[in-house]
């Protein structure tokens, strides 16, 4: 999630663990900067953008690691204030705001690398878009008023039912997201034989709107089911994967990388002289975020891979797209922009 979400939610969950035994602007501006620790990693240059983007949300978001952090953390946060006497709720509150980071960032379709050591598998629930107002609004409604208050009788509640109302709506996500699902299965683009993944996530913003992806091995099939859309049909576009490249491509690292890290749910692309590598699962048909230049043609038609991969990701023009999306809400006719 963005870091103005991950920033109020430490900061909520570590004022409501500490409770009034510790100034309220002190819990909340430290739970805060304590949550926003793991995305530091997006510093760290692991030497191409392809590294860069599988080896984000990695070390830095483990579970593991990060409850092995909390107590250095709250022990140093304790001695600075001289509350030695509050380390066991010092080190609960900077434990909640560090590990509810990355399973935040697990709700949406990145992939969020939660168990590592034992495993690298980057874990993506896929139901909250990466910026979501309705999630992030409770939080910082009851952190203000907390802030304000200073640590209020009301000011504690106000943050109680913000951190309620966000947890709520994470539930709801899922939920809407599965309805999404069970409408797509019942109404696939291609036999379910052929079918090798279903990626369902809301467009931006929201979750009334998903956007569904039908992947199968040569081809992936987009389309947008709005909650409001009752019985119509899905419009589905078809988007060829570029499949005659894969295996041109298999020498490359980067490349079977990125297919790793995107669940195979890619395409590629010839654009003049080089191949893209395109994740499917962020954007729309044509802006992709993640779009990346792995390999150039030589004189003799051959394909050499890129050394350092680089990152050409385009997006929805902002107006535009704001302006499709509410029009898309509760109109199935609307066309996407292309």
């Amino acid at each position: 999630m963005d870091s103005v979400s991950q920033f109020v939610l430490g900061a909520s969950l570590t004022a409501w663990v500490l409770g009034a035994r510790t100034p309220a602007r002190r819990s909340l501006l430290w739970g805060g900067i304590v949550a926003t620790l793991p995305d530091l990693d997006v510093l760290i240059d692991h030497g191409d953008a392809i590294a860069n983007m599988t080896r984000h949300r990695a070390e830095s978001h483990a579970l593991l690691y990060l409850t092995a952090l909390a107590p250095l953390l709250a022990f140093g946060i304790a001695w600075l204030h001289g509350d030695r006497a509050h380390f066991g709720r010092w080190c609960c509150a900077v434990w909640a705001a560090l590990v509810t980071h990355p399973l935040l960032d697990a709700m949406t379709i990145y992939g969020t690398q939660l168990l590592l050591p034992f495993t690298d598998h980057p874990f993506a629930v896929g139901s909250l878009f990466v910026v979501d107002p309705c999630y992030t609004l409770p939080l910082l409604v009851g952190g203000l008023w907390l802030w304000l208050g200073r640590g209020s009788r009301r000011g504690q509640r106000a943050n109680t039912v913000g951190i309620v109302l966000s947890t709520l709506y994470a539930g709801w996500s899922m939920v809407a997201q599965g309805l999404v699902e069970r409408f797509v299965r019942a109404a696939l683009p291609v036999p379910a034989a052929e079918v090798q993944r279903i990626v369902v996530t809301p467009a931006p913003l929201q979750t009334l709107l998903w956007r569904v992806l039908v992947v199968t091995e040569t081809e992936a099939h987009e389309g947008f089911r709005s909650l409001c859309d009752g019985a119509a049909p899905i419009v589905w576009t078809r988007l060829p994967r570029g499949r005659e490249w894969f295996e041109a491509l298999g020498g490359s690292p980067s490349f079977v990388r990125l297919r790793w890290f995107s669940g195979d749910c890619l395409k590629v692309e010839r654009a003049e002289n080089v191949l893209q590598a395109i994740d499917l699962r962020m954007g729309q048909e044509p802006h992709y975020v993640f779009r990346f230049d792995v390999a150039q043609f030589a004189a003799d038609g051959g394909l050499v891979p890129v050394a350092r991969p680089q990152r050409i990701g385009t997006r929805v023009p902002i107006g535009e797209g704001l302006a499709w999306l509410w029009a898309r809400l509760f109109d199935p006719t609307v066309p996407t922009p292309r």
